[in-house]
Parts: structure tokens; C-alpha cells; sequence
């Protein structure tokens, strides 16, 4: 059986540069402050940081991940910085960073109440915390997932794989406004061309939101799954192809750049 956690590196970069794009529009956003120390949590397989690094070339810069195997594919993209495996949620750090970087990673973590104060905590005064995160819940790509994660044999195991609750813009504005002396959020929709049809929007999840799903399922169950929702997601409720077999794939992020008072 795969695991939510493991050999999930490879998959992410099959989309890399439709996976940075949106981590360059997030740092291109951050006040231009001197930047000593920065962090990347949840760095994945290393791709954020270098655009952190070019973001603050003189930083002192490492980067944590939940997942041993994206952690050692950072280490080899760049073996000259630190990286950890470590857990956002249980994250044991004194902080004082100029910038915490946090892409497509919070959607994960619970209590974002308490977490984001927590993440502001650990700033220097004048710090930025910089996140990103998919908002596309309501997208059919989500909305089918679910609906073939309730309608089959496994719909007991996968009860648990929902995601952590999702807030708007006006929620993390007024929780973080309180800590910061700017807080600055904004909603982008990427349209990804993808010209493997069906089939491309299917390997696009199975690096991000499939993986609690699948990682709660046998071999068999896996591939049943992924067949259910491959045709769903080829149906006229999900992306149907363009005449050259291309799947314009919506995307919904949510920014958030906070500098600590």
C-alpha cells in the first residue's frame, strides 16, 4: 500500500512549471526588505526554495517537508542548503525569520486559528509571511473526487481523507490583521493547458489531492478509484477535452502576504 507521504516527489514535478508560476507571483508580492533568514515549509521537492533564493539571493534559507521523499529530492536539487522532515503542526522552532514561506502547503494543516498567529510568532518584527494556497474546493476536479470517494466499496475508508476546513480571504485578513502592521490577500485563477486530456488532470491530483484518497486504498482499490474518477472527470460534469484533446484546467489559488508589526 502507498502512503499519503512517500514517493509522491516524481508525481509533483510532472506539472513544475504550472506548479512555480504561482510561487513567483507570491514572492514578487513581498515588501522589498532586507531578507537574512527565510524558510520554505512544506518545501517539496526544492522548487519554491530556488525561487525563494533568487527571491533573497543573501538569505541564510532552508526549508522543512512533512514527506521523506520530496525532503530527499530537495537535497539533491540543492545540496548546499539544510532540509528537514518535519511536521508543520508539531513544528518546534524559535523562529525570528525575515520571511516564512508557506506554498500550497496549509490546505493540509489543521487549526489555522491558532497556526497562522503562530507562524506570525515567529517572524522578526518586520517579517513577512508569505502563503499560497489551492482554493478549488468547489471545482469539479474536488467535487468528483468526493463523489467517487462516497459512491463505492471504500466509501468507509476514505471518511477521513476530506480536507482541513477552508476559510476565504476575509477570514485570514481580519486574523492576521490584529498581528501585522500589512496584511495583503488576493484570489488568482490559473488556467492550466494540459494536453493529456483526461488522463493529464488525473496525474496533475495524483501529486496533490488524491493522495489522502489513494493512500487509504490497496493496489486494487487504487486503480478502480482512479478509472471511476478518470471517467468523471472525462464527463460533461468535469473538463471535457478542447477539439485538439487539450483540458483547460482551471485553477483557484489564495494569496496571503503578512508583515509582522
Amino acid at each position: 500500500m502507498t502512503t499519503p507521504l512517500d514517493r509522491y516527489a516524481a508525481q509533483y514535478v510532472q506539472f513544475e512549471d504550472e506548479r512555480t508560476r504561482p510561487i513567483r507571483d507570491l514572492l514578487a508580492a513581498v515588501p522589498n526588505t532586507p531578507i537574512h533568514t527565510a524558510i520554505d515549509i512544506g518545501c517539496g521537492p526544492g522548487n519554491s526554495t530556488e525561487v525563494l533564493i533568487a527571491r533573497a539571493p543573501d538569505a541564510t534559507v532552508h526549508g522543512i517537508d512533512a514527506s521523506a521523499d520530496m525532503i530527499d529530492a530537495a537535497r539533491k536539487r540543492l545540496p548546499d542548503l539544510r532540509f528537514d522532515v518535519a511536521d508543520i503542526s508539531t513544528w518546534d522552532d524559535p523562529g525570528g525569520y525575515d520571511l516564512i514561506l508557506a506554498n500550497a502547503v496549509l490546505q493540509w494543516v489543521p487549526a489555522h486559528d491558532t497556526l497562522f498567529p503562530s507562524l506570525v510568532g515567529r517572524l522578526a518584527s518586520g517579517g513577512h509571511l508569505a502563503v499560497q494556497m489551492p482554493d478549488n474546493l468547489d471545482e469539479p476536479a474536488h467535487r468528483l473526487m468526493r463523489e467517487v470517494a462516497a459512491a463505492g466499496p471504500w466509501t468507509d475508508k476514505l471518511k477521513s481523507a476530506a480536507r482541513t476546513e477552508r476559510f476565504d480571504g476575509r477570514y485570514y485578513y481580519a486574523l492576521l490583521s490584529p498581528l501585522c502592521s500589512r496584511v495583503d490577500v488576493w484570489r488568482t485563477t490559473y488556467y492550466h493547458p494540459l494536453r493529456g486530456g483526461a488522463d493529464a488532470v488525473v496525474e496533475w491530483f495524483k501529486g496533490s489531492a488524491l493522495r489522502p484518497f489513494l493512500a487509504a486504498l490497496d493496489d486494487g482499490e487504487q486503480r478502480a478509484f482512479l478509472a471511476r474518477y478518470r471517467d468523471a472527470i472525462a464527463g460533461p460534469d468535469g473538463y471535457p477535452a478542447l477539439g485538439d484533446g487539450t483540458v483547460l484546467l482551471p485553477f483557484p489559488r489564495l494569496f496571503i502576504v503578512a508583515t509582522r508589526k
